[in-house]
Formats: C-alpha cells, sequence, structure tokens
C-alpha cells in the first residue's frame, strides 16, 4: 500500500470509530480464563507508542524512541509509533528522520531505523478519535500474537493524560481513553490488548486500572511521579524474545528502576504491574469498604483522618492546592484494618484485593511500601474537586467522601481542633525544641500536627519558609512536638543566591525528602503570564547533609498534568514562599530577587545556618479531620 492510500485509510478509521460497540464487561469469566492464557504464552508482539511529544517532555521522549527503536525489527517483535513533536523544545534527529514539527506514524525497522508511513501534519493527540484511529491501524498493519499499547507524556492520575501543546493543551480523559482505546480494538477485530502501559506520572491508580479494565489484561504505570528519562525501552527486547506478558511488565519494571538507578533518580520511584482481568475483585472490595465506612463514618471519621495524614501518599506539594491527594490504597486499608472498629473485614478484603492484583511492583527510598495502586482521598473538602463524582467508575467511594466531609463540617466548635495553652520553647545544641498541649476535648478528632517557621515581617505578619510534619499520636497524652535545626535551604546558580522554602515531605534514618515550591518564568514576562508551577524534589542525606537527588518537576500550563521540567531558553526560577498576614490570611508567592537562570544541571544547593540575633517565628499547628486548624506560635531570637 501507498503512503497516500494508507495515509487515506487513516482518516477513514477514524471517521467510523463513534459508530462502534462499546468495550465489554471486565469481570467476565471469560476474560479470566483469557488472562491466564495469554500470560502464560509466548508469540509474536506488536508494540504501539501514542508518543504525546508536542509538550516540553520533548526531549525526554526522543530518547525513549531511540531506544525502542534499538529493540524493534528483532525476533518476532513489530513496533509502529505515532510521534508528534513540538517545535522549540528538541531538534534531535530520531532513527534517522531528522528533526520535525507535527505528527507522523512511523514503522520502527531493525537497526534503529524508521520508516515514515504518514506525515500527519498538526495532529491533536487529545482526540480520542486519533487515538483509536492509531490503534486500528496499528493492529490491522501488523498482525501478531499479542499486542502492547504504550502512552507516553504527562500524567495526572484520575484527570487523564496527555496535553497536546500544539492543540490547545488537549489532553484524554479516563472516558476519553476507554473510549478511543475501545473503539480502536473494536474496529480491528481485537478483544483486548495484552499489555496496556501509561509512561507517565500517577497513573497506577485505582480509578485508572478500575476504567482500563475491559481493554487489556494487564496494566503497566506509576503511582508516584516519574522522572522525565520514563521507562528504558530497551526492555521490549524481551517481547522480541517471545516473552509472555508477565514476563515482559516485569522486565519494563526492571529496566526502569535500573535506569533511574543509573540516573540517580530511584529515591521515589515506583512502577506496577497490574493484573486487569482480577479488578472486578477490587470494585467488589472498595464498594464493600465504601458502604461500610458511609455506614459508620460518624464514629470512624477521626480514625480515618489520622489514618490518612499518615499513609504513604504521591504527588505532593507544599501548597496544599497544587496537591494530587493520591494515597496508597493497599497501606491506608492495611491501617485501617487495624485501627478502625468495625470495618477490619472490608478493609483486609482490600488489602488481599490489591495484593492479587498487583503482579510486581518497584519502589525507591521514599516510597518504600508502595502497594501498587493509588485513590484519591484529598484531607479536606477545600481540596476536592467534584468532577471525581462524574468518572466512569462508580463503587461508593465518591459518596463516602463526600460524607466524610460533611461529618468534619459538623464538628462541634468545643470538640474542634484547639490547645490548651501557649507552646513551650526549648534550644540545645543549635536546634529549637517546640511542643504544645491540645485542649482535652479536642483530642481525639485531631488527625495531624506541623510546624511552620518564617520570619516576622514589619506589617505584622509572617514569611514562611518551611513546613514539617510533626510527632502526634493519639495516646491520650494530649500533646504534641518536634524541632527544628535553625538552618534555611540556599539555591544558586552560580551568580546569584536565593533562600528557598522547605517542605519535608519524607523523613527516615537514611534520607529526607524535601518539597521545595518554585515559580519557572519567561525572563521578559513581567506579567507572570507565562508563569509555571515546579516542584523540586531534593533528596538529602539527613547526616551529612549531602544532595543525593534533585528532580525538578512541573504542572502542565494548559492542563495541570505532571511531568519532569524542562526548562526552554531565557527562563528564571524564583523560588515560592508562603506569607501570612497580620489577619492569618495566608498566600504562596515568588521571593523578592533576582531570579536564578535555568541552568538545573549546575544549581547548587546548600543547608545554611540562620545568623545569631536572627528574629524568628515559629508556629505549632494542629488540623482536626474536619480540616480545623488550632496554632500556638512563639517568637525568638536565634541564639
Amino acid at each position: 500500500m501507498s503512503r497516500r492510500a494508507k495515509a487515506a485509510s487513516f482518516v477513514a478509521v477514524a471517521s467510523l470509530l463513534l459508530a462502534l460497540a462499546a468495550c465489554s464487561n471486565h469481570d467476565s469469566d471469560d476474560a479470566s480464563a483469557t488472562s491466564t492464557e495469554s500470560a502464560a504464552a509466548g508469540g509474536s508482539w506488536t508494540v504501539l507508542l501514542y508518543s504525546i511529544a508536542d509538550t516540553d517532555l520533548e526531549p525526554f521522549m526522543m530518547d525513549d524512541i531511540a531506544e525502542l527503536g534499538s529493540a524493534a525489527g528483532s525476533g518476532d517483535l513489530q513496533v509502529m509509533a505515532l510521534v508528534d513533536r513540538a517545535g522549540e523544545y528538541s531538534d534531535a534527529d530520531v532513527l534517522g528522520l531528522g528533526d520535525w514539527e507535527g505528527g507522523k506514524l512511523l514503522n520502527l525497522d531493525a537497526r534503529g531505523s524508521a520508516t515514515e508511513v504518514t506525515d500527519m501534519g498538526d495532529v491533536d493527540t487529545g482526540d480520542p478519535e486519533t487515538l483509536a484511529a492509531f490503534v486500528t491501524q496499528g493492529i490491522q498493519d501488523h498482525p501478531a500474537d499479542h499486542y502492547a499499547l504504550v502512552i507516553s507524556d504527562h500524567g495526572a492520575s484520575w484527570p487523564g493524560v496527555g496535553g497536546d501543546e500544539g492543540s490547545d493543551y488537549n489532553g484524554l480523559s479516563l472516558a476519553e481513553l476507554r473510549q478511543g482505546i475501545g473503539a480502536g480494538l473494536a474496529a480491528a477485530g481485537l478483544d483486548k490488548l495484552d499489555l496496556l502501559g501509561f509512561d507517565a506520572c500517577l497513573m497506577a491508580t485505582y480509578e485508572v486500572a478500575s476504567t482500563m479494565a475491559p481493554l487489556a489484561e494487564r496494566m503497566i504505570a506509576s503511582q508516584e511521579l516519574e522522572p522525565g528519562h520514563g521507562w528504558d525501552y530497551t526492555a521490549f527486547q524481551s517481547a522480541a524474545d517471545h516473552a509472555d506478558v508477565n514476563t515482559l511488565g516485569k522486565a519494563i519494571i526492571d529496566g526502569f528502576q535500573a535506569q533511574a538507578v543509573s540516573e540517580q533518580t530511584d529515591s521515589s520511584i515506583t512502577l506496577s504491574l497490574i493484573d486487569l482481568t482480577r479488578m472486578g475483585e477490587v470494585d467488589q472490595a472498595v464498594a464493600s469498604l465504601s458502604a461500610a465506612l458511609t455506614e459508620r463514618v460518624d464514629n470512624l471519621a477521626p480514625t480515618v483522618g489520622r489514618t490518612l495524614a499518615h499513609t504513604l501518599g504521591f504527588g505532593r506539594s507544599a501548597d496544599p492546592a497544587q496537591d494530587t491527594n493520591m494515597t496508597d490504597l493497599g497501606i491506608l486499608a492495611g491501617e485501617l484494618s487495624v485501627e478502625a472498629t468495625g470495618i477490619a473485614d472490608e478493609a483486609d478484603q482490600v488489602v488481599r484485593a490489591v495484593n492479587d492484583v498487583v503482579l510486581a511492583t518497584v519502589d525507591g527510598q521514599a516510597t518504600t511500601g508502595a502497594t501498587g495502586l493509588s485513590i484519591y482521598f484529598p484531607g479536606t473538602q477545600d481540596y476536592y474537586d467534584t468532577a471525581y463524582g462524574d468518572l466512569p467508575v462508580d463503587t461508593g467511594w465518591a459518596t463516602f467522601l463526600e460524607r466524610y466531609y460533611t461529618a468534619g463540617s459538623e464538628i462541634p466548635a468545643a470538640q474542634q481542633a484547639a490547645f490548651a495553652g501557649d507552646a513551650s520553647i526549648e534550644f540545645a545544641d543549635g536546634v529549637v525544641y517546640v511542643s504544645g498541649e491540645f485542649d482535652p476535648a479536642a483530642e481525639g478528632n485531631i488527625s495531624s500536627a506541623y510546624i511552620r517557621y518564617g520570619l516576622p515581617t514589619s506589617d505584622g505578619g509572617y514569611a514562611i519558609f518551611g513546613d514539617e510534619d510533626s510527632s502526634y499520636e493519639a495516646d491520650g497524652t494530649a500533646t504534641v512536638s518536634d524541632s527544628y535545626d535553625l538552618t534555611m535551604l540556599q539555591i544558586t546558580d552560580g551568580v546569584d543566591t536565593m533562600n528557598a522554602y522547605l517542605s519535608l515531605g519524607y523523613d527516615s534514618d537514611g534520607l529526607y525528602v524535601f518539597d521545595v515550591p518554585m515559580i519557572a518564568q519567561d525572563a521578559d514576562d513581567q506579567t507572570g503570564a507565562t508563569a509555571q508551577n515546579v516542584t523540586l524534589e531534593l533528596g538529602v542525606d539527613p547526616e551529612t547533609g549531602d544532595v543525593l537527588s534533585e528532580v525538578y518537576y512541573a504542572q502542565q500550563a494548559g492542563t495541570g498534568n505532571y511531568g519532569e521540567f524542562t526548562p526552554g531558553a531565557n527562563i528564571l526560577m524564583f523560588p515560592v514562599w508562603n506569607f501570612e498576614d497580620a489577619s492569618g490570611q495566608t498566600a504562596w508567592a515568588p521571593t523578592d530577587g533576582p531570579g536564578l537562570w535555568a541552568d538545573l544541571a549546575n544549581f547548587e544547593y546548600n543547608f545554611v545556618p540562620l545568623e545569631p540575633g536572627t528574629d524568628m517565628w515559629l508556629q505549632l499547628n494542629a488540623v482536626d479531620f474536619g480540616g480545623n486548624v488550632a496554632s500556638v506560635a512563639s517568637t525568638f531570637l536565634v541564639p
């Protein structure tokens, strides 16, 4: 078939897709039988890569194409890729085709080369019809025993994936992913993929896996934000060697981990291989737990709040408005089975279902124990997105969340978070120690505690440059305590130095992980129109203070999806602090200063002791499950 004819067939397939039948139910016994056979069988493979590279992740994704090209054409492996490139992020030559802007449909050939099938021009990769047509043509043009589809770009958990900058940042919601993949499979006459992969941030969630379950035997994705290098696509050599789907999935996980170790980004990685044929069991377990929690929420809400506060979360941010509010489902259920009276059976059912459905995982030092699936759980209604209730997954979890927030709003005033007295401050060996005592009437509702520290300002407010979770247990002592080492993070680009905010997100004997909020914007921008939220994830040795890892993650401006930050030319970075005025109103804003040129590889980080005599402010906070915050604060001079 000529290139012209192939291009016409791609468009024709797209025009028919919306008329195709909906996907089948994933709870069927036939699906489980097919899964077992697929997992056990070898045979030939076709890999379809949907590379949404019209974003700031383009440089990383061009490396991925080259990696996949090294495996393509060998053994019984065929590879087709839709690669939509941007205009300004990379001029890399890809598999001998040079640089281009827009979409190309490629067959990846042997020895790291590629053949252009179709020049698609300005293509919208956020259109489910584009995805569907690609799936159909890839399967029809490359018949095989097994099929894998990998979607690569920014990810955002349940809101979806992608964000095509050339198409007004259009991304694919979960409903659109299911529509596009399902229609593409139906047009090609294929019931299911063997493997569906998301090389993107935050996509290993209960919501994603349950929605995608009718479409594939297995899914592979990350609970946490993914470093820009993503997967090591040379792992697809396993498919060329006739691997079954489980062996291929484990090879991808092993390759990802090895590459992360090599790139020194392994401190907080996750990747999990999920058996989608068993997601019906997870659906049933989550539905049972949701119903039990909803029925007993008035009694269990304080316990749920404390459990949530101590459960591993992903996509964290110092600014709660930027946090993804994704928490580990298996850990959450496991803790509830111990702590929440009356729902142990339902919680244990979730733990067992997650253990059964997650076939393989990898984690890092800061994500130790991640079980492979996350679930959406904002701590308070202020940060709950009502669009969550519109997802094509309905197990009662959204109903429970709404009831939980209602219970929080109904805490009597006398039982809301409150301290019984002032904070107690002591100094020893360059460290300040703070403690406070709760009002006993409120103690049972407290879910978490934390400290903030900063500098008093001339208008009676505070410029806050750090926060840490504090030690709190509901043990009847009604006390909370913490300490602060009287240092400040400074970042330098080799010319200028700026003080940065530190949020301690993970604390162990071998690693501290800090989240550092920043703003990136064009140096010529006087209005903030180009401003982009960026979080530096900094891994630090707690004994030496040495920086062990540093990865910058950005929220894509048009979608809010996440990916590793790739600064363009002429970009300045500004650390963001939290400013509180005299009335107690807070706002996150860039600090004053010249900005740092975004040559990230040459940034240096130092923890600098505060000057003796510095006027300091330290605040101890307690939060109840309704989101009510009580605070006691003290000012002092640094000794």
